[in-house]
């Protein structure tokens, strides 16, 4: 929409357009800051949800256990049980390789271990115990599978922390906006009260000329004599507002706060009209809020899932297959491997719980119908907020052209009517109403310009979409 003119015109002031503002807050504010930081512990999240997804090796290490303590033996030959000192050395170290499958929610594992075992005293001896090589497979049969709702509900979450920093980015344009013209208005303000000065001054030299030959009364001569007073108030008072309102965009755009600024306002601007229909089009696909509500109802279906769920008897399987064997030595631990097979079926059935199950289960199914009436009403007002914005945009553009159209006749108004006084063809009253409605007329048109611009960055951060160039916003 405009070209980026940032240029210094002396060592402390900038000579700041509309575009210059968006851009250097889009870089360098402490808003957009933090929103890039909202966003990476998002994509860190969603770095770790993708890794669980993958393979993971396992390297498990006891390089030493040393035990002295006091058994219980039985005595074959007294036939009796007795006391004994016993001490052990023992070492152990293995490979595990996982792999979770997620459209099960089992989990798929390989083993290697090595074992070693030493006892001293009377009866000294070691022993080492391997396995190989183990393949096995758990499996919940019928209980709740956190895999899949994972897949379904973090690439969405990560969907919506992606939108929301462009959101975010768009919000931080429309902040930069609001202080871009409220320094316009300022600056305009202190412009026009330093040219009223100026203006009464002139006015009451001329006044008191006029009232030496008789040509005014006394009273309008004390009235352009207030006039000053009150223009010299009006100016202070616009330099404290100016400089206040300096100091708020630097701070802003996280810049110098001594750095004088100077703003050009834009030029009218040609785009006029958007769409209704594509705007809640376009809401409705880029608009992070919608993606959070859909994540709400999501995670609310997992969690009536797992109550259901846990609410009957669960079966579990753990199955494997392998290679082990036990010897004296390292190296015959390795001869002659023995199959190793274990299957294992665990099955939990509650029988008393006086309800609780049940109620959990009831509670979460009530809780999603909330959530998804409340999504419901949710996206309503956000589609009645696209609706209502984008007309107050396409009407903007009137009220901007009919501004600029009133502040022309307001200063040619009050120039002929300032000409008119001083040689005494108008009365002061018609002067300070030509002022009065030359100052409000500059005032309206800033204000139209504000409005143009925000409504314009409003509904760019809504539907997260670029209408002037016809394409979404990354």
């Amino acid at each position: 929409m405009m070209l980026l003119s940032f240029t210094s015109i002396q060592a402390q002031e900038l000579r700041l357009t509309l575009a210059d503002a968006v851009s250097i807050a889009a870089d360098s504010s402490l808003s957009a800051i933090r929103a890039h930081s909202s966003y990476l512990s998002g994509y860190w999240e969603f770095r770790a949800f993708k890794a669980e997804r993958l393979p993971s090796l396992t390297l498990n290490l006891t390089p030493a256990q040393y035990n002295r303590r006091i058994i219980q033996r039985y005595d074959s030959g007294s036939d009796r049980d007795v006391y004994r000192t016993q001490q052990s050395y023992y070492a152990s170290g293995g490979l595990s390789l996982r792999q979770n499958v997620d459209w099960t929610g089992g989990t798929l594992y390989m083993d290697a271990n090595l074992d070693y075992l030493r006892y001293f005293g009377a009866d000294t001896y070691s022993q080492f115990t391997s396995v190989p090589f183990r393949i096995g497979y758990s499996q919940s049969l019928v209980g709740y599978n956190a895999f899949k709702w994972d897949k379904l509900i973090e690439p969405l979450k990560f969907e919506r922390k992606q939108k929301e920093l462009t959101y975010d980015m768009e919000k931080v344009s429309e902040e930069a906006i609001s202080y871009f013209f409220t320094l316009a208005q300022a600056q305009a303000e202190h412009e026009l009260a330093v040219k009223n000065l100026a203006s009464c001054d002139t006015l009451c030299v001329i006044g008191r000329e006029r009232h030496r030959i008789a040509a005014i009364s006394k009273s309008d001569l004390l009235t352009l004599e207030l006039d000053v007073v009150n223009a010299r108030n009006t100016l202070r008072n616009s330099e404290m507002t100016l400089k206040r309102a300096m100091f708020q965009l630097a701070s802003f755009l996280n810049m110098d706060k001594e750095r004088q600024i100077r703003i050009t306002l834009p030029e009218r601007p040609a785009f006029e009209t958007i769409s209704v229909d594509k705007a809640l089009t376009q809401a409705r696909s880029n608009n992070p809020q919608f993606l959070t509500l859909k994540q709400n109802i999501l995670e609310s279906r997992r969690t009536v899932d797992r109550t259901r769920k846990e609410s009957y008897f669960n079966v579990s399987v753990n199955a494997s297959v392998g290679f082990n064997q036990v010897a004296d030595n390292f190296s015959d631990v390795w001869r002659n491997l023995l199959q190793q097979d274990m299957v294992a079926v665990s099955v939990s059935i509650p029988l008393v719980d006086w309800g609780v199950r049940k109620g959990r289960y009831n509670m979460a199914r009530n809780n999603l119908n909330v959530v998804e009436t409340s999504a419901r009403q949710s996206e309503q007002s956000i589609e009645e907020e696209v609706i209502m914005t984008v007309n107050d945009f396409n009407v903007q553009g009137g009220i901007i052209q009919s501004a600029e159209e009133a502040r022309r006749l307001a200063e040619s108004a009050y120039e002929d009517t300032r000409a008119r006084f001083i040689i005494g063809q108008s009365d002061i009253n018609s002067l300070s109403l030509a002022l009065n409605r030359k100052d409000a007329a500059q005032k309206n048109y800033i204000a139209a310009l504000k409005n143009y611009w925000l409504s314009y960055y409003k509904i760019r951060r809504l539907t997260l979409f670029d209408f002037e160039k016809g394409e979404e916003i990354k």
